[in-house]
Formats: C-alpha cells, structure tokens, sequence
C-alpha cells in the first residue's frame, strides 16, 4: 500500500467498523492490532442487539435507533462484501412482566414507542401463550418489540475482517507504523492510556461473563428476562449472559456462570437439557459517561478516539463508524455531546 489516509488502532468492532466506514467512503486504510482480532470483549458470545425502552428520550437513545435501524443494510453490506455472514437478524425480543404494575407500565410505553421509533418498529404488551420459547411471566403478560436483532459477534467480526481484506485495507497484527490520520479504538486499554494522559479517570473496565449451549432455535426472538440476556444464534447455539462485575480476582470464566446458567433454565426450562459448549470472560470498556466516548483527542492533532462500547458496542457500531468517518474524512462533526471524548476530559476535571 503506497499511500495510508487513516491507521486505526485496534481490532475490536468499534476499530474494524470505523475502518469499513473509511474504506467504503474511499480512504486508503491500515488496522494495527496489537493482540488478536476481537482479543477484547468484541470476541464474546451474547451479541444482543437490543434498545432502551422507548421513554425519557435523551441523544444515547436516540443515537442508538439510528444504529439498530440502520444496521440490517449495514451488515447486509458487509455480508456481500465478504461472502461471510455475520449472523445478523432482526427476530424482535421477548421480555416478562411481573405484576400489574410492569403491565400497566409497558401499555404506556407502546404508544411512546410509536412516536420515539418512528413507526419503523413496535413495543407491544402480548398476551403468553405458554409456548416453548417463551420465559415463564408471572403476570401472563410479555412485551414484544420488534426492534431488536441479534448478531453473532464472532461471526460478524470474521466477516468485517474478510470485507475489509476484499476491499483492498492493510490488516497488521502485531507491531506497526501509523500513517495518516490515527483512530484509537483499543477497549480497555485505550481507556487506562486517555486516563493517564489527562490524569483523570475517564473509565474503566467491567468484567462480564457469558456462555452458550447447543441448542437450535435459530429462528426464535432472543429474551430478557431480570437483567439476563438469552440469545438463539444462526449456527445453533443459544448465548447466555452476562454478568458484570465492577471488582473482580481473575479474568477467566469462574463459577458465576453456573449461576447465570441455573437463572436461564428458570426463565426458560427448554434449555434445561442443552449442552454448554463454551464458557467466556472479557474485561468490557465502560467510560466514565457509560456512553460511547468519541471524538478528537484534545492536545493531539491528527489523532482521534472511538471507545467505550461497553455492554452496547455492536448495536452502536454502524452508527459509531459512520459518525468517525464524517469527522476524520470530512470533519463534520456530528457527535452528541454526552458522547464527545473533549466534553468528558472538561466535566471530569471539574470535579
């Protein structure tokens, strides 16, 4: 490659997908990174694609629609692109209601969701019908949106990887020389480095945990049942997870997961016979605005931030990688200010 416009750092989904944002709008691209592709939390199992309830609207949620609508074209692209598929569908969730009063509450969102998702999607309070997909509901009622999608993410980062070798980018894994403009997208580690550079605490790292069974219901809407997300895949496993944990004594798999595999049997006994095939833990990147951190670095020309995924990282991608795109290769700046790296570095030191 003759010529580098723009060098991210990083081989995670929000680094792979401002990379494919770059490419597709022409620039030359180079992806530096330093351990493995998806090394991070990007490389997990759950690959919820779920929004926020459809009330008190603020820009995270609305920033988040636009991602989940725009991401059926957006992976479709990446599928053609690639000839992988990234085991993206919008199959809807379904969530219980305890009591009255979770019924009472949902039956309001339903006429917000109309309006704040623009017709594009519903959120609707249904009545259970004791099927096999469906979590127990002590109120006999479910909310059913069709927002919702799944993705898997190992598959999506393999065909993200795969677009981007067919369009002609420069895939280094190891050590390499940045060229051009410089995006840094690298998780956790990204965030200790923008701390100590502005010796302020700018985020941190959450440990979640997750697993996943062999069990076919590939065609099922995924479930979120107290706080747990259950997650039927396109080749045939279903994900469970995850926790998280603020403190933590090791960075493996631990006896957490047995507990989160007893919650999901509870909500849904189908899977009470299914076999765990795999077990995994990652160290997510959580700013200290739980929102993704984006933007220019301050003080560092050239230079530029996509962070801070967290437990929403690939339903935000698409719109994440086109934001990065307009400001590095256009420098239109269209970041909301709850997610802007500059805003973050100026209300934490105030403190």
């Amino acid at each position: 490659m003759a010529r580098v416009d723009v060098t991210v750092r990083g081989g995670g989904i929000f680094g792979l997908s401002t990379a494919w944002a770059c490419l597709k709008r022409g620039a030359s691209v180079r992806v530096i990174e330093a351990v493995d592709w998806g090394a991070g939390s990007s490389g997990g199992l759950v690959g919820a694609l779920s929004p926020h309830v459809p009330e008190a609207w603020n820009a995270k949620k609305a920033f988040q629609l636009e991602s989940l609508l725009l991401a059926a074209d957006w992976w479709a692209e990446v599928e053609a692109a690639s000839g992988l598929p990234s085991g993206y569908a919008r199959l809807g969730r379904l969530q219980p209601l305890a009591d009255d009063r979770a019924v009472e509450a949902a039956r309001r969102r339903e006429g917000e969701a109309g309006g704040l998702w623009q017709g594009r999607a519903e959120w609707r309070v249904v009545a259970a019908t004791g099927g096999e997909w469906e979590p127990q509901t002590p109120s006999g009622w479910l909310v059913r949106d069709t927002l919702s999608a799944r993705l898997s993410p190992r598959m999506g980062l393999a065909a993200l990887l795969q677009a981007l070798r067919a369009r002609g980018a420069e895939l280094i894994l190891g050590d390499g020389i940045e060229e051009g403009l410089v995006v840094h997208a690298t998780g956790i580690a990204g965030l200790n480095d923008l701390s100590k550079a502005f010796d302020l605490p700018l985020g941190s790292g959450v440990k979640g945990q997750a697993l996943s069974l062999r069990h076919d219901a590939r065609d099922q809407p995924q479930l979120f049942v107290d706080g747990l997300h259950i997650v039927p895949h396109a080749d045939g496993t279903v994900a469970i997870g995850s926790t998280s944990e603020a403190t933590w004594t090791g960075n493996g798999p631990d006896a957490q997961l047995d507990a989160l595999l007893d919650k999901a049997i509870a909500a849904l006994p189908a899977l009470a016979r299914a076999e765990v095939i795999q077990r995994w833990a990652g160290i997510r990147p959580k700013a200290a605005s739980r929102a993704p951190l984006l933007g220019a670095w301050p003080g560092r020309a050239g230079h530029y931030v996509a962070n801070g995924g967290f437990k929403i990282g690939f339903g935000m991608a698409p719109k994440v990688a086109e934001v990065m795109a307009d400001l590095v290769l256009e420098g239109r700046d269209i970041i909301p200010p709850e997610f802007r790296l500059d805003a973050l570095v100026q209300k934490t030191a105030r403190r």
